[in-house]
Order: structure tokens, then C-alpha cells, then sequence
């Protein structure tokens, strides 16, 4: 199946909260590309490699499963739908993908048990860290990962680092859960915690020493959270407003944020990943409740127009704004 082309220029809006740092002026989002998985209303891409190879997930209509997809941008074609062998409960989530096309994700057993999985060459292997909840949510061109499990020890969500083959947990200070969504090649990581204090969720950066940045929320947030940062630590995800509806986000820096509605959106628009080129993938929701998933690109100084021009796009009013409402071992998509 071929996915729409399309490309529109968008100015992003700059929000400023009281955090050091700076965007440039007149930087854009330009949407390239917008795609859905065959037959399936409920598109959810994940992460990005440099190849432009897209791994995430989808809703299957005819049984209404979880299962996960790669899709080669450049030339439109989709995998068969990935599936973890062992999965008996229909839920297999594809987190991410690195340049060497190693995919990463979770899937669930009928006995409610979550594990982490990779796949290379068609491989499998399961990952484990915890006796009742793993999940692998990122990986890096080394190949190491970041995810989150319950902790045995504690009964407490953590989000935890592979490196060099090293596992370290950790939690944000009054976090009932942390989730570590990507890492990158300098072993600097991001995610989101749900707060004790709150009971919301907030962003955070991890530095490759394990020092933490937080809470990471744009003015007004109701919910942020972060889902991936490339090797030039360029950070996307989303966050919900008082009115219910959700942006996307994108930043350089914490506390310089450019905000990203894609063109008639019904109210929710996430940036999931992004490349070490700046092309970002993420996900908006119609007015029919449909996930759509699309591939954009980031231009800092604003230095690259659009090749090529189309219609402007009606807005559409929200179908159903929803702030972020997440349970513990839960991951966002």
C-alpha cells in the first residue's frame, strides 16, 4: 500500500516556561508523509531509524489485537504484521527500531504477565527483568535500550538503562512510576513519571552520568509526555491542555518548546520519534476517532521550504478531547 504524500509548512508556536534555553526563530514542522497500515483504522507509529524505517503499532479490525508493523518510508511498503510468538492475549506493541533494523517492544501473556521482546533477521528473544511487567521501549545504534519494569524489591515501576550490556534502574524522586522511552547514542535518555504529588505526568531527561531534569511540562500542560530524543538529544512527545486537547511537542532545550497540531486534527496529535536528520514520526486522531500515522521534518532555522504544494487542509473541531490519563504499567503510545 502506498502511503499519501503531502507537505505542509507550518510555523510551530514557541510556549516559554521558566527553564533556560533557546529555539530558533521561524522554525518549522513540515509534514512529508502520512500513512496507515492496510485495513486497520488505529495506526500508531513509534520510532524512526535514519533510514527512514518506521516501526510501531496497529489495531487489527477483525479482532480488534494489538500487533506491530515496520514500514519502509522511502518506498511505502509495509511488513507483515509482527507478532511475538509467545503472545497468547492478542497484544504485541513494536516500540522501536534502530539502524540496523533490531526492533524493540512488549507483549502480554494470558496470565497478565508483560515481557519485553527483540527482533532481528525475523529472530525473536524475549527480555525479562521483572517476574510480572518488562518493557523494552527504545533502542540506540550500539545497541543499547531503555524501558521500565515493576522492581521485584519494591513492587515500585522504574525505568531502567541497558548499556554495555549494564542494567541500571531508576525512578524520578516522587514518581509512582518512571518510564525511560529512548536512548541515544551518548547514553542521554528521556521519558515521562506519573507523580505522586499530582497524580500527572511530566516529562524528564537523563543524562548519560544519571543526573536527572524534571519536571519537564510547557505552560498550562495537564500531562506531558516525552517519547524520543535523537544522538543530537532533540527531544518530541506531547502534552494535553485544560481543554482536553493534545499537542505536540518538540524542543532543544527544556523549557523552549514548539508546539505541533497537525492540520484537522480532531484534538490529538503526539510526536513519537525522531531521526538524527530531524524527520519525526507520530500520530493524529480524526473526527472519526481514527489514528493516522504521518513522518514530518524538523528545520530549526527554518533554512528548507516545502518541494512542492497542496491545498491547505480544512481544521476540524475535536471529536473527543481527552487529557492523558495513564495506570501504572501502562505505557503511553
Amino acid at each position: 500500500m502506498k502511503p499519501k504524500q503531502l507537505f505542509v509548512h507550518i510555523l510551530a508556536v514557541l510556549l516559554a516556561i521558566p527553564l533556560a534555553g533557546t529555539v530558533a526563530q521561524g522554525a518549522t514542522i513540515e509534514v512529508v508523509q502520512t500513512f496507515d497500515y492496510p485495513g486497520s483504522l488505529l495506526t500508531r507509529p513509534q520510532k524512526v531509524n535514519d533510514h527512514g524505517g518506521i516501526a510501531g503499532l496497529f489495531i487489527d479490525p477483525a479482532t480488534g489485537f494489538s500487533e506491530g508493523f515496520f514500514f519502509r518510508s522511502r518506498s511505502g511498503q509495509f511488513s507483515d504484521p509482527i507478532i511475538e510468538p509467545n503472545d497468547d492475549a492478542g497484544f504485541t506493541e513494536v516500540r522501536g527500531v534502530n539502524n540496523k533494523r533490531t526492533i524493540c517492544g512488549d507483549y502480554t501473556t494470558s496470565d497478565g504477565i508483560t515481557h519485553g521482546f527483540f527482533r532481528s533477521h525475523a529472530i525473536f528473544a524475549g527480555y525479562d527483568i521483572s517476574s510480572t511487567f518488562t518493557v523494552v521501549l527504545g533502542i540506540n545504534n550500539p545497541g543499547d535500550f531503555s524501558g521500565s519494569f515493576i522492581d521485584d524489591a519494591d513492587g515500585i515501576q522504574k525505568g531502567f538503562v541497558s548499556i554495555g550490556g549494564t542494567v541500571t534502574g531508576f525512578g524520578v524522586p516522587d514518581a509512582a512510576a518512571t518510564l525511560a522511552y529512548q536512548i541515544n547514542a551518548s547514553n542521554e535518555a528521556t521519558g515521562y513519571y506519573i507523580a505522586n504529588s499530582d497524580g500527572l505526568t511530566h516529562g524528564y531527561l537523563r543524562d548519560s552520568s544519571g543526573n536527572l531534569t524534571f519536571p519537564i511540562d510547557p505552560a498550562g500542560s495537564t500531562g506531558t509526555i516525552l517519547f524520543g530524543n535523537n544522538d543530537s538529544n532533540w527531544v518530541v512527545g506531547r502534552y494535553s491542555d485544560a481543554s482536553g486537547v493534545t499537542h505536540g511537542l518538540f524542543f532543544m532545550t527544556p523549557g523552549d518548546f514548539l508546539t505541533f497540531d497537525f492540520p484537522g486534527a480532531a484534538g490529538f496529535t503526539s510526536l513519537n520519534g525522531i531521526n538524527g536528520q530531524g524527520f519525526i514520526t507520530g500520530r493524529y486522531t480524526d473526527a472519526s476517532g481514527n489514528d493516522h500515522g504521518f513522518l514530518a521534518k524538523v528545520n530549526p532555522n527554518a533554512t528548507a521550504e516545502p518541494q512542492r504544494n497542496n491545498p491547505p487542509l480544512a481544521p476540524v473541531k475535536p471529536a473527543k478531547p481527552s487529557p492523558e490519563a495513564l495506570r501504572i504499567g501502562t505505557p503511553a503510545s
